[in-house]
């Protein structure tokens, strides 16, 4: 599992000034506590944090992850911010053949280990999770028909686009052959290529996302896991 942290959180400003995105508080802990949590409870015990700006922070807090019983690795971006693919991209070598991607402001409950199925099954370099969305939570940018992806992008828009990229992924590592190293590569553009070359399988979620990227993201959440418990 490769979980991407390594943006600069502009949204979050002033909270995330001196502080990473995994460390802002969220129904009284971090929020990447939250997040270890539902990992695990879905068996993803093998991490690894692709961090850039104040990843050292992330590493003081959890260290190897033995605390809460999951085994945590980092890959930093280095001198430049990378990316989302060039985070990606750099971690290669910890993640294997093939692994889940998840966005570190991602709060997702889904069924993991039925989305890793989809995506053994399919056959394909890559899957994306997607949530039927219509527009509600932010603007539909994946094409999702009779079981397939047919487009996903971020800038074509056309009409038949009502679902939206839900935040889980998984990948073989060959899915980035072609793509440079150490370079500034967007993993939504990776994908937006693989839709096209109708080699980017999809799996439909029911149960909506909750992210902490924006301000009115984050007080949401922080009040769903209040109620919780």
């Amino acid at each position: 599992m490769a979980i991407l942290a390594g943006g600069l959180a502009t949204r979050l400003r002033p909270i995330t000034e001196n502080i990473p995105k995994l460390l802002v508080e969220v129904a009284g802990e971090p929020f990447f506590s939250h997040q270890l949590r539902l990992l695990k409870q879905n068996g993803l015990t093998r991490i690894v944090l692709c961090v850039g700006h104040l990843g050292e922070q992330i590493v003081a807090h959890y260290g190897n992850g033995a605390k809460w019983g999951v085994q945590i690795d980092y890959s930093f971006d280095g001198a430049k911010l990378l990316g989302t693919g060039g985070a990606l991209i750099r971690a290669l070598p910890k993640l294997g053949g093939a692994f889940y991607v998840l966005y570190g402001d991602s709060y997702l409950p889904a069924d993991y280990a039925a989305v890793g199925r989809a995506f053994l099954d399919s056959g394909q370099p890559g899957l994306m999770t997607v949530f039927e969305n219509h527009g509600a939570y932010d603007t539909s940018n994946v094409w999702f028909e009779a079981g397939r992806i047919r487009l996903y992008s971020k800038t074509e828009k056309p009409p038949q686009m009502h679902h939206i990229d839900y935040g889980l992924g998984v990948f073989r590592a060959d899915a980035f052959a072609t793509c440079p190293r150490d370079a500034v590569v967007d993993l939504a553009a990776v994908q937006g290529d693989l839709s096209r070359r109708g080699q980017l399988a999809g799996f439909e979620v029911r149960e909506r996302f909750y992210e902490i990227g924006s301000p009115a993201g984050l007080s949401e959440l922080d009040g769903l896991l209040r109620r919780k418990g």
